[in-house]
């Protein structure tokens, strides 16, 4: 049996006579890819539950079914975390706590007009998007502006006159930031800040697959 034939009409016509076998293998294949396509599309946009402990910010948990404009808000924080001196672990040797904060300050600003720019009513209309924006608040609010608010101005303000002296001349930024009176207890609370943001850069590449 032909699968398919090619034949003159009386006309001048061609016409072209397909066998069933061909039209239930193609239905078949169809079928087949929408099947695929829907598993695909539920496996990238399941439910999240996120345990706010694991992240460091507290103790409840939190369900986000992330859509377009989830992802689209998750991606833009991520390449902020990304590109800064803010998402990657702190080099306690190495690192200027000055450009840390310089990094930190202005993470703080553009997530803040990110999430600003989002049209109030997606954030009505989807519980999801309400979830992931209380969230990156959280973070912002209850790990890094606390930080900040409490060391900044004063290690600042410590470190620019540390400069001026004429005994750190010849010593690195690195050796003048340890001689700090209180730099133990504000490099403790800077890792802790540092693993809270990690954590939530993490999620957001979960959310998004880009790993």
């Amino acid at each position: 049996m032909d699968l398919f034939a090619i034949s003159l009409t009386s006309d001048g016509n061609f016409e072209v006579t397909v066998s069933r076998v061909i039209i239930v293998i193609s239905l078949a294949v169809f079928v087949l890819w929408g099947i695929f396509k829907l598993k695909y599309h539920k496996s990238r946009y399941s439910e999240f539950e996120i345990d706010e402990a694991e992240i460091g910010i507290g103790n409840h948990k939190v369900k986000i079914k992330p859509h377009d404009e989830d992802l689209q808000i998750a991606y833009q924080i991520w390449v902020e975390l990304s590109t800064r001196k803010i998402g990657i672990e702190i080099d306690e040797e190495n690192d200027v706590i000055v450009e840390l904060y310089n990094s930190w300050y202005d993470f703080f600003k553009i997530a803040r007009e990110l999430i600003k720019s989002i049209p109030v009513k997606k954030v009505r209309a989807n519980q999801s998007t309400k979830e992931l924006i209380e969230l990156s608040f959280k973070i912002l609010n209850e790990s890094l502006r606390p930080h900040l608010t409490t060391w900044q101005a004063k290690y600042r303000k410590w470190y620019e006159n540390e400069l001026k002296s004429p005994d750190s001349k010849e010593k690195t930024p690195q050796h003048i930031q340890k001689m700090y009176p209180e730099h133990a207890a504000l490099s403790q609370d800077m890792m802790h800040v540092n693993s809270v943001l990690i954590s939530y850069k993490k999620l957001l590449e979960e959310l998004i697959h880009v790993q």
